[in-house]
């Protein structure tokens, strides 16, 4: 019986605790090719790093339909046009700068920040609902529901319509899963593309009513189209407005999941972030290059052929961006094994980099910064209960899907 391919072990659920010895034996062959119809697998840091920044590798949609479909690159059912992270320049760059213009410089430069204190309440509501219990899941009481609430905030949903709006999201991030598309579900692929069709209309309701009576959110923002390109679309608001939801929510829940799950395991760092609360700003830097929640970018293809380390990847090739990889490359960094918030140089890949560098960083790191923080400060003796705990079976998208921990108590 022959062993697995390197790829197909990378990808085995069974080996998503961790992954980690796998890249280094990846490493060893920064471009990997095991099949003919296969990917191409770049594992290097610099390398990453390059064609990421490389005109010559397409992130569009028919670019990657048309060179073959793999088990990480399935299209996503939203029943929308594709969003701007799986388009090229032009399109991408249109689009971009406009949802920019809504979401940060040099249009709206203090909209993140000025949900600091937002973040901090709602974090407050979260873990004062913790109090009482002696057992909880981290993920299911707080890492899941914290993203969701804030993207409600951020994109103007009422608060009376939060309930609902999460009804919806549940099915449909849980859709995205491999193992929930693989078993075939009817009855659930029915319920999730229900959810799709339903939050769309929503969100289309939304859209009609911020265009006529505009708020501080950026739905409004959206649809006024402030910026030199115009405004985007009803259906190219819709697309960005659920590009936001899903990639959002589901990073930055594997980022706090992450994060606790590795500070647990680094006891001492827990403690000094309790001392130090302004730690976790290197805390944070530092989980994103040992513990992306992004290990991987599948969705890419080259448009010519390209020369990778001697190795000729012909036009139309998919290839796999392992950042997780790239990000304990000892070529780049020093005792990459380690957790160490101190590192001075922490330039990690856990956002990517280049024209599709992470939307959404800003509110991410500031919502896992407070998160972690206040997790740090408040929660009694927190210890681990499964170690390691149940993993989600995505393997783009790793972390745990419930992480149980026991606790003394919540400090007010």
């Amino acid at each position: 019986m022959t062993e697995p391919s390197l790829v197909a072990r990378i990808t085995d659920f069974a080996n998503r605790a961790d992954p980690y010895p796998l890249y280094t034996e990846l490493r060893r062959t920064p471009v990997l090719h095991e099949e003919d119809d296969g990917p191409y697998v770049i594992s290097s840091y610099w390398d990453i790093e390059s064609l990421l920044h490389d005109p010559r590798i397409s992130s569009d949609a028919a670019n990657l339909a048309a060179a073959g479909a793999d088990e990480l690159n399935q299209a996503e059912n939203t029943g929308l046009p594709p969003s701007f992270i799986r388009q090229d320049p032009p399109e991408h760059d249109r689009l971009r700068r406009i949802a920019n213009s809504a979401f940060g410089p040099p249009h709206e430069p203090r909209r993140i920040d000025d949900m600091r204190g937002e973040l901090h309440r709602i974090v407050a509501e979260l873990i004062d609902g913790l109090a009482g219990e002696t057992e909880i899941d981290l993920v299911d009481q707080f890492a899941y529901p914290f993203p969701v609430t804030v993207i409600c905030r951020l994109l103007g949903v009422p608060r009376e319509d939060e309930p609902r709006f999460r009804s919806w999201v549940d099915p449909i991030v849980a859709s995205l899963d491999p193992e929930t598309r693989q078993g075939a579900d009817p009855e659930f692929a029915r319920k999730a593309q229900e959810a799709r069709t339903q939050l769309g209309m929503y969100l289309a309701g939304l859209v009609e009513e911020r265009t006529k009576d505009p708020r501080d959110d950026m739905l409004s923002d959206l649809a006024a189209g402030k910026g030199p390109d115009g405004a985007m679309t009803m259906m190219e608001v819709l697309s960005t407005a659920v590009l936001l939801l899903i990639a959002g929510h589901e990073t930055t829940v594997n980022l706090i999941a992450n994060g606790m799950l590795t500070l647990l395991r680094h006891p001492e760092y827990l403690q000094r972030l309790r001392e130090e609360p302004e730690l976790a700003v290197n805390i944070v830097e530092e989980l994103l290059r040992y513990e992306p929640p992004v290990q991987l970018v599948p969705q890419r293809t080259c448009i010519t052929d390209i020369e990778v380390r001697g190795v000729t990847i012909p036009k139309g090739s998919r290839i796999w961006l392992m950042l997780a990889a790239g990000n304990r490359d000892p070529e780049r960094f020093k005792d990459p094994e380690r957790f160490d918030p101190d590192r001075e140089d922490l330039q990690h890949l856990g956002f990517g980099s280049g024209i599709h560098v992470c939307f959404g960083a800003p509110l991410a790191r500031l919502e896992a910064q407070i998160a972690l923080a206040e997790l740090a400060r408040r929660l009694e003796n927190p210890r681990l209960v499964a170690d390691p705990p149940p993993y989600r079976p995505n393997a783009v998208l790793r972390g745990p899907r419930h992480l149980p921990l026991a606790i003394d108590g919540v400090l007010a």
